[in-house]
């Protein structure tokens, strides 16, 4: 289920992220030379505002109403520092519901902080009061000089999703919890080879197992949207796999990743799955673009406005059902706000977000977003195309400063749909 949904104490394993900010010290002032009268100062020119750095996170705060000195995390020892935490956990998301567990973090640095990105190891072990059973790990890896970059999205699932057929145009009476056992091995390497730009290849595994008919489900089952997608494509009803590589190419100009506030993130991947090969059900490709942008609507960048959006199309072959695009079934889980996950599922997908983000405290400790995004689904067998019909959703959300030096927000939000549902969101950083 969402990654995005690990909350609260999951933040306190992001505050050791990031690096000290040193600021410049003070300049001397030359003294005025002497003048047979008194001439009047000049007004200083009016230079560029500074951008406005996070000073205060709630782990300040926590120190303060303790009565405890700041701590100190910056220089050349402590960036050599493993930085190891680990945390219990609350989550809660649409799909999941509400959720305990415990969660860890090992972050560090391959190279300088100035040229070369954090690098983090992140994973978390979660029971929801759905009766799943969530493993996910995941690590970001830079070499110095970012000259490599690994990427790693591992999953152990126990869990249920309802499905609701394939387009847009679905509607919620359609739905038919299915409970199924999920693996996930996704990895990538991504070389630099000129500035900002990477070529990356990747090994791509997916085994949906155990598929089955949630509890009160077994009488709609033979009716339910897998059932049907899966007889009609001839693939086993009790277990699917897709296994294969990707090919991609990126360009990344954000000034973080975390909580970028300009520049931009432009992805292309091309993905083949192989019948046979690792258990493959069918031979199958998908095409992925991913484009973000950020635009500073203030000079001092508390306020701005963040761009995405990306699709997902199945260029040929047959994928298995769970493997088709779907609503919240990026990387991390962060698209679609206002619906659950899966509640559209397409073998084209077109989406898109705006969201405006605001720093609201000088110290960067709280702020608020707004955000409107809309999704597009196919449904080739029915007749439906991309654009025929839109899911449109909206929000509000607050931001808790955790992280001043990683700057990573511990996030609510709101969002309502199309059908009217408002669903509540709690998440650690940015949605993109």
């Amino acid at each position: 289920m969402r990654q995005s949904v690990t909350v609260g104490l999951v933040a306190s394993a992001l505050v050791i992220l990031g690096s000290g900010t040193v600021g410049a010290g003070p300049q001397a002032t030359p003294e005025p030379q002497a003048a047979p009268a008194p001439q009047p100062v000049p007004e200083p020119s009016p230079g560029p505002a500074a951008i406005a750095e996070p000073t205060r996170d709630a782990f300040d705060l926590l120190r303060e109403i303790r009565h405890k000195p700041p701590k100190n995390e910056s220089g050349e020892e402590a960036r050599k520092k493993l930085m190891v935490a680990a945390a219990p956990v609350v989550s809660y998301n649409p799909a999941s519901g509400f959720g305990i567990g415990a969660a860890g973090n090992v972050a560090f640095f391959k190279g300088f902080p100035e040229t070369t990105s954090i690098s983090s190891v992140v994973g978390s072990l979660i029971f929801t009061s759905k009766k799943q059973l969530l493993f996910n790990g995941k690590f970001d890896v830079s070499t110095a000089e970012n000259d490599w970059v690994l990427h790693g999205d591992d999953r152990i699932y126990f869990t249920s999703q309802d499905t609701y057929g394939l387009g847009t145009s679905t509607t919620p009476e359609q739905a038919v919890n299915a409970r199924y056992d999920y693996l996930r091995f996704y990895q990538w390497a991504f070389r630099r080879v000129h500035r900002r730009l990477y070529l990356g290849a990747g090994l791509l595994y997916n085994l949906h197992s155990s598929i089955r008919p949630a509890e009160g489900a077994e009488a709609t089952w033979p009716d339910s949207p897998y059932y049907t997608y899966t007889q009609e494509h001839g693939f086993d009803l009790d277990a699917q796999t897709s296994a294969g590589a990707s090919v991609s190419v990126l360009v990344d100009s954000r000034d973080g990743a975390i909580n970028p506030s300009r520049g931009f993130y432009a992805g292309l991947e091309y993905q083949m799955f192989f019948e046979g090969f690792l258990g493959g059900t069918s031979s199958w490709q998908q095409l992925n673009c991913d484009l973000r942008t950020y635009v500073r609507l203030s000079a001092d960048a508390r306020h701005r406005l963040a761009l995405w959006a990306y699709g997902s199309f199945v260029t040929g072959g047959d994928a298995p059902y769970f493997d088709l695009p779907a609503t919240a079934m990026d990387t991390y889980g962060r698209s679609g706000r206002g619906y659950v996950q899966g509640r559209f599922r397409g073998e084209e997908l077109a989406y898109g977000e705006l969201e405006y983000r605001w720093t609201f405290t000088k110290s960067g400790l709280l702020g608020m977003v707004a955000f409107l995004n809309t999704q597009t689904f196919s449904n080739k067998q029915a007749g439906e195309r991309l654009f025929d019909s839109f899911a449109t959703g909206a929000g509000v959300g607050l931001r808790l400063m955790m992280n001043k030096r990683s700057k990573t927000n511990l996030a609510f939000d709101v969002g309502l749909g199309n059908e009217g549902e408002t669903r509540i969101y709690f998440a650690v950083q940015e949605a993109f």
